[in-house]
């Protein structure tokens, strides 16, 4: 038993020894273990869980535009927009042709018809003739075939004097003809007057930098208009608020004035249609205080 073990001790002590002799031979020392050649494809593996979602990516860039879809459904009718103010009236029409002869009246005795309808004119005729001296005369009125025209002598600013024609049942006067403008210069001469206000006024700049005129009535200025000579242009110098009011001279030409200053004014009252009546023109009556 004892001897057994001294042999194992002797061959354990003699393997380094071994050992150390073999790796000091060149041939034993230099050569190099190779990898032995490629085994066959494993199997696949099963497929794993899915992961955790990253975040999200910056946008990408705007695609290209889509096709220009079908046109949509007709929509539903608005609601009727509030009704405008009554036009200028339009020029005459040519004359139509000549209608047939009608058949022969009966006779009869209308002497006395005759009679009372003279009457009746020369009634109503005086009657025309006395509305005209109150509305002329007593009122001071001016009129054309669509408006009355009255002369407020209350100096006013151009803001008061368009809300006071405004309380008055008015506005304040837009001469959008030639005619309505002498009609107007006229009457200012005729009261001794150099300048009233008219409903005109510059309006701000819009987009584009250009700056208008608009009415009392918010439509704008075109068409006729009455500058002085070099009154056309808008004064860039001061702001629009200020003196970009507009005031007609009794020579019938237009004038920039400040808007602050206190003048006279001319307010203008449309003549109202009578309803039914066979379309007689009504006469609206201005407020006068």
């Amino acid at each position: 038993m004892e001897g057994g073990f001294n042999r194992k001790l002797l061959v354990l002590s003699l393997f380094p020894a071994l050992f150390h002799y073999l790796c000091s031979s060149t041939d034993m020392c230099t050569n190099t273990i190779l990898p032995g050649s490629k085994g066959d494809q494993g199997e696949v593996g099963q497929e794993g869980d899915q992961g955790r979602l990253g975040k999200s990516g910056p946008p990408g860039p705007p695609g290209a535009p889509g096709e220009i879809g079908f046109k949509g459904e007709v929509g539903h009718t608005g609601k009727m927009g509030p009704t405008g103010d009554t036009g200028e009236k339009g020029d005459s029409g040519l004359a139509g042709p000549t209608g047939l002869k009608g058949k022969a009246g009966t006779t009869c005795d209308c002497s006395r018809y005759r009679k009372v309808v003279g009457e009746l004119d020369v009634n109503v005729g005086k009657l025309k003739n006395t509305v005209k001296f109150v509305k002329n005369v007593i009122l001071g009125l001016r009129e054309t075939e669509e408006r009355y025209y009255l002369l407020v002598k209350e100096p006013r600013r151009f803001r008061e004097a368009l809300m006071n024609c405004k309380l008055r049942g008015g506005n304040l006067a837009m001469p959008k003809t030639r005619g309505t403008n002498r009609l107007i210069a006229d009457y200012i001469s005729h009261a001794g007057l150099t300048r009233v206000y008219i409903g005109l006024q510059a309006q701000g700049k819009d987009m584009d930098g250009a700056r208008g005129y608009v009415y009392a009535d918010s439509t704008l200025l075109h068409g006729f208009a009455a500058w002085s000579h070099g009154e056309e242009i808008i004064p860039s110098t001061s702001p629009p608020t200020n003196s970009s009011c507009v005031e007609l001279l009794s020579t019938g030409t237009w004038g920039h004035t400040e808007c602050d200053v206190t003048m006279f004014y001319i307010c203008e009252f449309p003549k109202s249609r009578r309803r039914g009546g066979g379309g007689e023109r009504g006469r609206a009556v201005p407020v006068l205080t």
